[in-house]
């Protein structure tokens, strides 16, 4: 039986594919009388105050993200964009094939699963759709605890929901937001994901230095936990340094 209790997760990049925006997002932009190139350069600078929900609902953030872009468009049309971005950010949201099948492994094996996840209002309001939903006991957004990764409050919000310290769970993400720096400081045991498609993944304040252990598929995470003799885990061989970039 394996030492861990719980496997959290991180989502995009790790139990999804790579993530980049795709064409769906122009409609957004055209909804909103914004050039798509200025909306993304506003949506890239302040993605960690909106996914720290600094603004209020999804409206509200999208009628602050427009004024940073200098326009100014009705509330008909804020509302049209919002239910165009929730539809462009679903599209670019593709869960890797080995997601359920290792969700359920780990479950098999009598540990807890979860995601922690910085994101935006989509994200809570669609994964609840995904087939991975049943699959997790705890659901951790920063837009909804008001603080992004590394910030230890999303870790510690994660144990109190599973009842869990943070050295009984192992985390596992892709390694941005410097996810991992902050999993371990909180206590945790943390894995980076360095699947080959992830050299194409959007990706904000990346773990660039991070020199602990390296998975190269998500089901490799099964075969981890079964080996494990102690709380701190095996020794698990890293991808030489500049054959991923997270």
């Amino acid at each position: 039986m394996p030492t861990y209790q719980a496997v959290l997760f991180d989502f995009f990049g790790t139990l999804t594919r790579s993530v980049q925006r795709g064409v769906a997002h122009r409609s957004t932009a055209e909804l909103l009388g914004c050039a798509p190139h200025t909306l993304v350069d506003v949506l890239d600078r302040t993605y960690y105050e909106r996914a720290c929900g600094r603004f209020g609902n999804a409206e509200a953030t999208l009628r602050w993200v427009c004024e940073q872009a200098g326009v100014h468009p009705s509330e008909d049309a804020i509302r049209s964009a919002v239910a165009s971005r929730h539809r462009a950010i679903r599209a670019d949201t593709r869960l890797r094939d080995e997601a359920v099948p290792t969700l359920a492994a780990l479950r098999g094996l009598g540990l807890r699963t979860g995601v922690i996840s910085d994101c935006t209002h989509e994200l809570p309001a669609f994964l609840p759709q995904l087939p991975i939903a049943p699959l997790l006991d705890v659901r951790v957004f920063s837009v909804q605890v008001g603080r992004c990764k590394p910030d230890p409050a999303l870790y510690q919000a994660a144990c109190r929901r599973l009842d869990l310290g943070p050295a009984d769970c192992l985390y596992v993400g892709d390694g941005g937001s410097q996810e991992l720096t902050g999993a371990e400081r909180a206590g945790m045991t943390a894995v980076r994901l360095a699947a080959p498609d992830l050299a194409g993944h959007m990706v904000f304040n990346a773990d660039e230095d991070w020199i602990g252990p390296v998975l190269r598929s998500l089901d490799e995470v099964v075969d981890l936990v079964e080996r494990v003799p102690g709380r701190a885990g095996v020794p698990v061989p890293a991808v030489p340094a500049g054959c991923v970039s997270a």
